[in-house]
């Protein structure tokens, strides 16, 4: 062999370890999150990474692999954070604190807020309801049974002197997924749907739905990580809520722009066209922040309690983390 094939040899075969070393430092991040407005800041990252201008790639490194991974409602998504098929996600409050309470504390950390408000009780226009007494006999649809407004539903229908039970009771809540809500309420086999946008605007759009509850003021949707995930990763996880950050910081910035990408997401992700004023009607309900207060989440533990979710009181002081 030449020195020059020799030579030449060498090179390939460094270039080829360098590679072999490249791809097996590179560290795949799955984020979990649900096709709705109040997703927000997951729908704008899903879209650029699928457009190649990823938002977290851009901000993690070139090592950093992301998979993202669509679920219905909350207790899916903790249910994949249980089974370590996800790394972090996108979920409502009462599904994070129902997990953190049934592992003893060991699973779920929330690291960062996402939104707050886009959640309200639909009901029909003609309906004579106003008061949870009202409800007595009726039916209200809610995303899944044991997600943020199923529990806040039931909550809701108990204060107001109705016997609730997980099945049954004075008022049935049936547990069904938005689209099928929508159907279901279009066809009035339903009374209500105690839902988030854009479903609200949906019911609104397309069914002749009118919101009776607008819950403007609770928290919707935080960032979560699986605790095991965190203590591996921490630097990573640290890189991750800055990037959330940055960008529910740019999403306030640029509504008009946010919306066009959210809007294109949801299209992708529900095989079907979600008009601009519709986005814009969900947009005016929902407020961004990545910011969070554990007293704030206690009140969730106080309506879990209430409806059989919960027994006893968790104790919170490592349900928040920041990395």
């Amino acid at each position: 062999m030449s020195v020059f094939k020799y030579a030449l040899w060498i090179v390939l075969a460094l270039a080829g370890q360098a590679q072999v070393q490249a791809q097996a430092q590179t560290t795949t991040l799955r984020i979990g999150h649900f096709p709705n407005i109040t997703h927000v800041q997951a729908l704008v990252a899903h879209n650029m990474s699928r457009q190649g201008k990823g938002w977290f790639e851009q901000r993690l490194g070139p090592n950093v692999k992301i998979e993202w991974f669509v679920y219905n409602a909350g207790p899916s998504a903790m249910e994949a954070v249980f089974a370590k098929s996800i790394d972090l996600t996108y979920v409502g409050p009462n599904p994070v604190i129902n997990a953190y309470a049934k592992s003893n504390g060991q699973e779920g950390r929330i690291v960062a807020g996402a939104v707050d408000g886009g959640s309200a009780l639909v009901v029909q226009a003609d309906s004579p309801l106003k008061t949870a007494a009202d409800f007595r006999g009726k039916k209200i649809a809610t995303p899944q049974f044991g997600n943020t407004q199923d529990v806040a539903a039931r909550a809701w229908l108990k204060a107001g002197g109705l016997a609730i039970r997980q099945t049954g009771g004075d008022a049935q809540v049936l547990p069904a997924a938005n689209p099928d809500q929508l159907l279901l309420f279009r066809d009035k086999q339903i009374d209500a749907v105690w839902t988030v946008e854009p479903w609200i605007s949906r019911l609104e759009k397309e069914a002749g739905g009118k919101v009776l509850v607008d819950d403007r003021n609770a928290i919707t949707t935080v960032l979560v990580a699986r605790a095991e995930f965190i203590s591996t990763q921490r630097e990573l996880v640290r890189k991750v809520v800055a990037a959330h950050r940055e960008l529910t910081e740019w999403i306030k910035a640029n509504p008009a722009e946010a919306q066009r990408i959210a809007r294109e997401e949801l299209d992708s992700e529900m095989r079907a066209k979600f008009a601009p004023d519709l986005v814009e009607s969900a947009w005016k309900r929902i407020v961004l922040t990545s910011d969070l207060s554990l007293d704030a989440l206690k009140s969730f533990v106080t309506s879990a309690q209430s409806v059989g979710f919960l027994r006893g009181a968790p104790d919170l002081s490592r349900l928040v983390e920041t990395p």
